[in-house]
């Protein structure tokens, strides 16, 4: 127990060692400049020319109520019923196709990890 309070309290001494001093470079240039592997090879004008054509998982355009998703009530879409051989919910399929219950073995031999198989 003396040896690990000695060690908690002791100072920490990093094992990494680096050669030479911490030195910052003297000159670093900041400014913009395109990506190597960038297709255009052009930084564009502004941020909102830059997102005026970008696309992630779809136009990235101002949100509009009057068009896309969301412009039409859910109500006014009409019922919404499966077509045929199209189920909603796995409880409508054919009792082949049920989840079948957990037997007592089975949540015994989860719960411990499978030791209760060796047992």
């Amino acid at each position: 127990m003396r040896a690990t309070f000695a060690l908690s309290n002791a100072v920490r001494t990093p094992l990494i060692r680096f050669i030479g001093r911490r030195s910052m470079p003297q000159s670093v240039d900041h400014s913009p400049r395109p990506h190597p592997a960038s297709p255009s090879g052009v930084l564009p004008d502004s941020f909102a020319a830059y997102r005026s054509k970008a696309q992630q998982h779809g136009p990235l355009g101002r949100a509009s109520f009057s068009q896309g998703i969301g412009r039409n009530s859910g109500a006014s879409l009409g019922p919404i019923q499966p077509k045929q051989g199209e189920f909603f919910d796995r409880d409508e399929l054919p009792s082949r196709f049920h989840r079948l219950p957990w037997s007592e073995a089975e949540i015994e031999a989860i719960e411990t990890g499978g030791a209760s198989l060796c047992a």
